[in-house]
């Protein structure tokens, strides 16, 4: 049976939450932009409408989120009161008070992504370490966890490019992970993924350890605005299909682009190679390439003025962005996040995809809200 100092903990930070998501601000904000959908001409310019009415949807999905909580909190109060007249029991009681307090947490996890890419899609890569079949068996591993990670959480999820492996597993593989906030949940799992268990590709059952690593940047759309130069550009295309030449497509619909990159700060310059064989439709499959370009070099200036922040926010902790960031040690039965130290026994559950307590520590310890 939860206590009276729970209790009113939930109500606590529900009505904290009301304060920092400014709900009643966001409410009137909601019928101001409402009224601008109604004017004369606002379809005239389609790409401001369509930014306009997200706009509001944005916003009535932070009021349904605090309604939400509300709600919750509400029954728990009110469940509390009829226990103490006999009407509900203890169990009744504490599964109130444990949705009440999911949704207290899952609303303050979601109001620490405050970053300007963090509501966006994502696009996420998995390129597979040396060490050959192992290696590869393990990024499909991991292709298979944020897959399930992304079905679990409602989030549309579609395989772009997948290189498979020699014998098993998968070489490469880029995801393009859509739904609310995927990046800012997923942006933590940017960096090397550490595999340690018994191979069964080793004949003598010796314990080998293998790595893999994962890129993710915020997906952009069409009203991001992003400078290409498309002289920088050159494209080939190729046959895509299965491993060992199953089901290849006659025609060439797979797309490989070249962009030519030089950083503006820097004058640095470097190759970036995108394959896309997300369709048999060539045109589709380069429009694919052209969107997943977009989001490179957003990213590319996105890190460029996180880095620039961060020398001014003195103490600010830093992030390695292509350092070894988690262990998954299966003889051990233990899954160990090195930024956090966060670990879980669930090592099953974790490659089955829930990896939601790592995302949380993660937000907690490198969120940049402020208190």
């Amino acid at each position: 049976m939860i206590t009276i100092e729970q209790l009113k903990d939930v109500k606590e930070r529900t009505d904290a939450l009301r304060r920092y998501l400014d709900v009643d601000g966001k409410k009137i904000q909601v019928e101001e932009e409402q009224l601008r959908t109604q004017a004369p001409g606002f379809w005239d310019d389609q790409k401001k409408a369509e930014a306009q009415m997200k706009l509001v949807k944005d916003l009535q999905k932070w009021i349904d989120g605090y309604n939400e909580v509300k709600t919750l909190a509400d029954e728990l109060e009110l469940a509390f009161d009829f226990y103490k007249e006999e009407l509900v029991t203890e169990e009744d009681v504490d599964t109130a008070y444990a949705k009440a307090r999911e949704a207290v947490e899952a609303l303050e996890l979601k109001n620490m992504l405050r970053d300007e890419a963090d509501q966006m899609d994502c696009v996420l890569k998995i390129n597979s370490g040396a060490g050959g079949t192992e290696s590869q068996d393990w990024a499909s591993m991991l292709m298979r966890m944020y897959l399930r990670y992304a079905e679990t959480n409602g989030y549309k999820a579609t395989i772009a490019n997948l290189q498979e492996g020699d014998e098993a597993g998968i070489k490469t593989c880029t995801i393009n992970i859509e739904g609310d906030f995927a990046y800012g949940y997923l942006k933590g799992e940017n960096g090397v993924h550490r595999l340690v268990r018994v191979s069964p590709y080793n004949a003598q059952g010796k314990r080998m350890t293998s790595f893999a690593s994962v890129f993710v940047t915020p997906l952009v759309d069409d009203s991001i605005e992003v400078n290409i130069e498309t002289a920088r550009i050159s494209w080939d295309t190729f046959r895509s299909g299965g491993a060992g030449g199953q089901n290849v497509n006659k025609v060439e619909s797979g797309v490989r682009l070249r962009y030519q990159y030089k950083d503006p700060y820097t004058g640095e310059e470097e190759e970036i190679l995108i394959e896309n064989t997300e369709t048999r439709d060539q045109p589709k499959n380069r429009e694919n390439a052209m969107r997943q370009l977009r989001s490179i070099l957003y990213d590319k200036e996105l890190q460029h003025r996180m880095a620039e922040q961060a020398k001014v926010e003195a103490g600010k902790k830093k992030i390695e962005w292509g350092s070894q960031i988690r262990s998954y040690v299966f003889d051990d039965r233990r899954v160990k996040d090195h930024r956090t130290n966060y670990q879980t026994s669930d090592v099953n559950g974790v490659m089955d995809g829930k990896i939601e307590d790592f995302i949380k520590a993660y937000l907690m310890e490198f969120s940049s809200q402020e208190s």
